[in-house]
């Protein structure tokens, strides 16, 4: 199931992932910017959740989408093309950027895709010296640029050019149960947006049967169509990825496939 656990199963079972994920997690500046995304987002624009919660929920489930990708032979593009020369490190940049790819809004909703890969870059700097000391810069470089695309590249209109991005785009569409759809809806505000992501409740991704990936959207009422159709849907199609993926929608009174038709 999509939620803020997932994201323990695959940091304890890689130790540079754990080592990455305890940085993130007691860095200041991450945590300040992530703080700040909320304040900006939040109390101020009056959003729903773009904060902690939400990094933590892409982190995992992007891993969790990357490693079934994985399992069923798709080769991460990272390694493909020599940017990273393990499966631990095309990991790294899925969890880094999914941790980071929200930072942006700390500046300003508009925009913020372009502007938190470019706040991402000194923190990157920063922090991959620690966990991959006995790299040489030219290889952090590479880590560094493909960690940005990703975060860049979760704009809806960007198309991903690498695995790792596809996931953590896909992922962030797809913490949108019990309200906490992507699609930035106004608190206290009954339209469709509102309506829609509060009849979701929950999304279990798993091992699709004619393709790699299932995705299954529970949903209380059809209203939750409207999130699968207007946000899910254009990140998927924009993540490179959509040939591998099946999604699903299930209500009390139906259970019917979605994508492909």
């Amino acid at each position: 199931m999509v939620s803020p656990s997932l994201i323990y199963k695959h940091v304890n079972s890689s130790p540079l992932l754990s080592k990455a994920f305890n940085l993130l997690e007691n860095d200041d500046e991450v945590q300040e910017l992530i703080r700040m995304s909320n304040v900006i987002a939040v109390t101020r624009l009056k959003y729903n959740d773009h904060g902690l919660i939400h990094a933590r929920i892409v982190s995992g489930t992007a891993l969790e989408l990357f490693t079934s990708l994985v399992k069923r032979g798709v080769q991460p593009t990272t390694l493909r093309d020599g940017t990273t020369h393990s499966l631990d490190e095309a990991k790294l940049i899925v969890l880094l950027a999914s941790y980071l790819h929200d930072v942006g809004n700390a500046v300003h909703r508009t925009g913020h895709e372009f502007v938190g890969a470019l706040i991402a870059k000194d923190i990157l700097d920063r922090i991959l010296p620690q966990l991959l000391a006995d790299y040489p810069p030219k290889r952090l470089y590479a880590i560094r640029q493909e960690v940005m695309h990703a975060i860049y590249a979760t704009e809806y209109n960007v198309q991903c050019l690498t695995t790792e991005a596809g996931v953590v785009k896909i992922s962030d569409g797809l913490d949108m149960s019990e309200g906490r759809a992507r699609a930035p809806y106004k608190l206290g505000k009954r339209d469709i947006h509102a309506v829609s992501a509060l009849s979701i409740k929950r999304v279990e991704v798993s091992e699709g049967s004619s393709r790699p990936i299932k995705i299954t959207v529970f949903m209380d009422e059809l209203a939750g169509i409207f999130q699968v159709e207007e946000v899910l849907m254009p990140k998927i199609k924009t993540s490179g990825l959509e040939e591998h993926l099946e999604v699903y929608v299930e209500t009390p009174r139906e259970y019917r496939k979605y994508f492909p038709k």
